[in-house]
């Protein structure tokens, strides 16, 4: 909540800064609070008398209203209170805070019961209103169409929020004075903003209710692009994500990734307090007023204001969203969703306007990010389908003509005009992207967070990997890069060299990586061929996800880790994505095998119990995956694709085929395995995501070329493997797994006042896995297979699942210091093995909103 002083000082640095702005305007703005309590008032009518010019103040008791309009006097209204009326001068900003007296003792006490104190569901006249809503929803929902179209504009733009003076005098910005040119006041009332990004789309949408198919077709859309620092695809997917589609009639609404309780969900009444204010015409339609505040103020719910149609249909005209300031959300200052919908035919109504505005910053002061995705609809047609097989196929077609739309296409075709500052946004970016001063900031930026130094047609990196440590190799120096777009954008080549001071050998890689679509080799949809050859070294059983293996910060590990593999790869893959995220693989890999440490490949059989030692094997493998992730969205970063889940599932399917003698290989077998993961949303206690997966080898080959289960020596806690599981200690040709990761967004810790204020969470994990080795592929069954690793006295270290399955669980507290994931982890099976960890502490470092 913003004091007084703090509305005076930003006051004067206004009319400081624009004083040709205000001239001839009367700006008014303050806190209006309960004089007793001091708590701050929403929903006091604030009225310029004599004139129809009014405001109400916002759940932070905080008004701001600008106008022309002559008055002197402005009249605070609320019901249960004295009305308050102080002076205004004209043509001045000037700050006008008040403090409003409950009217008497019987008054007070009645707003006691009904607002605070005994507050109830049952008899309430606005529950019964909300219950009406309620069971008129699915005849208000627009799919109960049987078929529409409309026109959709979207405008997406990101500012800088919060200029200060100071922040203008800058030294180092003395080279970009003329952004400031650019300002913009009336965007956010009381602040001055700098836009910094816009994007701009003219799109066609059709809708099927027979056939549940929503198709759009883009006309047009033009952006301010940054294209040499980041990947402006990749940029528009992360806003669509964080900026995702609200529907009210949803029970769960989704804002920056968490799922909101609706105010009109089925089970909404138990988490908010309604109040019928009072009826009012909004544009011509008589409607009740219905203000909503959250029970908890802690919870992930919104409060606001509804107008709700004075009629039969009990539809909703208007809704006016934001969120507590107490809520657990990160980097939010402030937050508001208005939504508007207008009636297309009798008793439908459509949604014709959608803007949310989100101001984000580090804290309540200083400056921020404002971001805004504002969309109109218009042009409503009803019942006039398209053929059927016009919705088959993608849902959102952007041909390239679209993307080739100068920014004239939209002067006549916009729904609205663009703020001057917005139409200057594009020169603006252009001019700054040319100083050389804000090219070599964004390059030096880029190599922090990419680890990638920029060299134009080259990078070298990443330097994450430039050195690093195990056992057998010693330390190790690693120097390598890759050509970028400005070499190429069908080409990408790619090589390092490595070199192990202890075991004294190098390793190598060479890759290249040739678009044959006709797209850039990094652009969605993909369709590229890989070769590679690559002489490295593998720690068997270790997986690690959106991190290099030989990364410097995973070098210490637990336990004992003194088992590698020399692995001689030669890889050649073709990969085809389609726009709907239907994609396949077709691979060919050649695989030489060499142990290195203390692990051993010896063939075992009863004629020679003690093995005979074998320096290597070979397999040549061909391989099928088939992947299907319906509405993905993921940010495209140079080295990994970032995945933004939104709640639909993504399956994937993996054949692998060998045959002995045929391009060299020692083994015939067949694999398959097959992945599910899926989010879950549920609103107020979060989400969880959900993995399961299953495979199976068929033939008979030694253990090198089963299943080697994912585990994790280091001290990162890793999401996809079993952290307190030991490298090779398990192996199977047959298993199944499943994996569930519940994140609760503070829904208990947001009850314990210190936690709360911390803003941590809390997250909890469960693994499973079941599995086995077959008498075919046990060698103590079978001869002529390897011996699976033991210790220097006999004892085994690597198993089969069979007896019961592994299971571990883990218990952690999240976004300390927005960044910092820690978790207790316990070990619940197989707890009589060697060199096994029961509990341990692991960290994950991961930025959340």
């Amino acid at each position: 909540m913003l004091k007084s002083s703090k509305f005076h000082i930003l006051t004067v640095l206004l009319v400081v800064l624009f004083p040709i702005t205000f001239f001839g305007q009367t700006i008014v703005r303050g806190l209006v609070s309960d004089a007793k309590t001091g708590e701050p008032l929403p929903f006091v009518s604030v009225i310029l008398d004599g004139t129809t010019e009014g405001r109400n103040t916002d759940f932070n008791g905080q008004y701001f209203m600008e106008t022309n309009t002559n008055g002197t006097k402005l009249k605070f209204v609320l019901i249960g209170y004295q009305t308050v009326i102080k002076d205004v001068v004209q043509g001045q900003s000037q700050i006008i805070s008040v403090k409003m007296s409950k009217v008497s003792k019987e008054l007070r006490e009645v707003e006691i019961k009904g607002s605070k104190q005994r507050y109830k569901n049952k008899d309430n006249p606005a529950v019964e209103l909300i219950d009406k809503v309620i069971a008129h929803k699915k005849q208000n929902r627009k799919e109960q169409i049987p078929a529409y179209q409309y026109e959709k504009y979207e405008k997406v733009q990101f500012a800088l929020s919060n200029i200060s003076e100071k922040f203008k005098n800058k030294k180092y910005l003395k080279n970009f004075q003329f952004i400031f040119n650019n300002l913009d006041s009336n965007q956010m009332p009381g602040k001055v903003i700098l836009p910094m990004y816009l994007q701009e789309t003219l799109s066609e949408v059709y809708y099927l209710k027979s056939e549940k198919k929503l198709k759009e077709i883009i006309k047009g859309s033009h952006k301010v692009n940054y294209d040499d620092f980041v990947n402006s695809e990749g940029m528009g997917t992360f806003i669509s994500y964080l900026y995702q589609d609200i529907n009210i009639y949803n029970n769960s609404v989704p804002i920056l990734t968490n799922p909101f309780i609706s105010p009109i969900a089925d089970n909404g009444p138990l988490f908010y307090r309604y109040y019928i204010k009072d009826t009012v015409l909004v544009d011509s339609t008589k409607c009740y007023h219905l203000i909503f505040y959250p029970r908890n103020k802690a919870d992930m719910v919104f409060q606001g204001e509804l107008y709700i149609t004075y009629d039969s249909s009990y539809a909703v005209k208007k809704s006016e969203l934001t969120v507590s300031s107490e809520i657990n959300l990160n980097f939010v200052k402030e937050l508001k969703v208005t939504q508007e919908y207008t009636e297309v035919s009798p008793g439908e109504w459509l949604l014709s306007k959608d803007n949310i505005a989100i101001d984000f910053g580090l804290g309540p002061n200083g400056m921020g990010i404002f971001g805004q995705r504002a969309l109109s609809f218009k042009d409503f047609v009803f019942n006039q389908a398209m053929p059927d097989t016009f919705y088959k196929g993608e849902s959102v077609i952007t041909p390239d003509s679209a993307l080739k739309i100068g920014e004239e296409y939209f002067d006549t075709r916009r729904h609205g005009e663009l703020t001057t500052s917005e139409k200057g946004v594009y020169q603006m970016v252009d001019s700054v992207q040319k100083v050389p001063a804000f090219r070599h900031t964004m390059n030096v930026l880029e190599f922090i967070f990419t680890g990638y130094k920029d060299f134009g047609a080259f990078e070298l990196g990443p330097l994450s990997t430039f050195y690093s440590y195990n056992p057998i190799e010693g330390f190790r120096s690693r120097f390598g890069g890759r050509t970028t777009k400005q070499f190429s954008e069908r080409i990408q080549l790619e090589s390092y060299v490595v070199y192990g001071w202890k075991d004294e050998r190098w390793k190598y890689f060479a890759g290249v990586k040739k678009a044959i679509g006709e797209k850039s080799y990094i652009d969605f949809p993909q369709k590229n061929i890989y070769l590679t050859y690559q002489h490295e070294t593998k720690i068997p059983g270790q997986e690690l996800s959106f991190v290099q293996e030989d990364n410097a910060l995973l070098s210490i590990k637990r336990g004992t880790n003194d088992k590698l593999i020399y692995n001689k790869i030669f890889t050649a893959e073709v990969q085809i994505e389609h726009a709907n995220h239907f994609s396949y693989t077709v691979g060919l890999q050649n695989l030489i095998q060499e142990p290195a440490g203390s692990l051993t490949f010896k063939k075992y059989d009863e004629n020679n119990p003690q093995g005979t030692p074998v320096s290597e094997i070979e397999t040549s493998v061909m391989s099928l995956t088939l992947r299907y992730a319906p509405k993905e969205q993921f940010y495209q970063g140079k080295t990994y694709r970032t995945p933004m889940y939104n709640g639909y599932p993504i399956l994937s399917l993996r054949f692998d085929y060998a045959e002995e003698g045929v391009l060299q290989s020692d083994y015939s077998y067949r694999a398959v395995t097959a992945n599910v993961f899926k989010r879950i949303f549920i609103a107020p206690i979060g989400y969880g995501d959900i993995e399961l997966e299953a495979g199976r080898v068929f033939g008979k080959v030694p253990y090198p070329l089963l299943e080697i289960h994912r585990a994790n020596q280091t001290y990162s806690y890793q999401m996809q493997s079993y952290n307190l599981m030991n490298f090779l200690e398990f192996v199977s040709d047959e298993y199944f797994s499943v994996f569930y990761s519940h994140y609760f967004q503070g829904f208990f810790f947001n009850k314990i006042p210190l936690f709360k204020k911390l803003k941590w969470r809390e997250v909890a994990t469960f693994k499973l896995l079941y599995g086995k080795i077959s008498d075919q592929n046990n060698p103590e069954k079978n001869g002529g297979l390897f011996q699976l690793p033991v210790n220097s006295d006999g004892t085994p270290l690597t198993y089969s699942l069979e007896t019961r399955p592994y299971m571990e669980a883990s218990v952690g507290i999240s976004n300390i210091f927005k960044l910092v994931r820690i978790d207790l982890v316990k070990r619940l099976t197989y707890l009589e093995h060697l060199n096994v960890t029961e509990f341990a502490v692991r960290a994950r470092v991961k930025l959340d909103f």
